[in-house]
C-alpha cells in the first residue's frame, strides 16, 4: 500500500464512512479490510490521526448505546405495532406484546447488579478455629 494513502480517510466523506460502518457494527478487522489495509496499518492510523479514531469511537459508542437499549427493552418486555391483515383484507395497526426475556435480564442483572445476582458470591467466613476431637464433649 501506498504511503499517505490515510489522507483519503480525513476527509469529510472518508471519516463519515467510517463512523458509519463502525455504527453498523463492523470489527476493527472488517473495517480495515473495507478501507484495503491490514489490521496492524488500521491500528497504527487509528494512533497517529485523531479525526480516525474519534470517527470510529463515535460511531461503535453510537452501535453500543443502541445495543444496550435494545437489551434493556426485551428484558422488560414491550409493545410494538405492527401492520396485519384482516380476513377481508383491510390493514390494520395492532400492538404486539413481546414479553421480557428471562436470558436478557439475567444477563442485565449479573452485569449492572453484580454484587447480588453474579454467580460467585464472595463471603467472608469469620473465627475459623479448627476443633479437634479431643473438644468434642464425649457421652460417658
Amino acid at each position: 500500500m501506498a504511503k499517505g494513502k490515510y489522507h483519503k480517510w480525513l476527509t469529510y466523506e472518508g471519516l463519515v464512512l467510517l463512523e458509519g460502518w463502525a455504527r453498523d457494527g463492523l470489527t476493527d478487522e472488517q473495517i480495515a479490510r473495507n478501507m484495503g489495509i491490514t489490521t496492524s496499518t488500521y491500528y497504527e492510523w487509528m494512533k497517529k490521526h485523531v479525526d480516525i479514531s474519534d470517527a470510529i469511537k463515535k460511531g461503535k459508542e453510537v452501535a453500543d448505546y443502541e445495543v444496550e437499549n435494545a437489551m434493556h427493552k426485551a428484558a422488560r418486555g414491550y409493545y410494538q405495532e405492527e401492520e396485519s391483515v384482516t380476513n377481508k383484507g383491510d390493514v390494520v395497526t395492532v400492538k404486539k406484546w413481546h414479553p421480557p426475556n428471562p436470558t436478557m435480564a439475567i444477563f442485565w442483572l449479573k452485569n449492572r447488579k453484580a454484587s447480588t445476582w453474579r454467580d460467585k458470591q464472595d463471603h467472608t467466613v469469620e473465627d475459623v478455629t479448627p476443633r479437634f476431637i479431643e473438644d468434642v464433649p464425649q457421652d460417658d
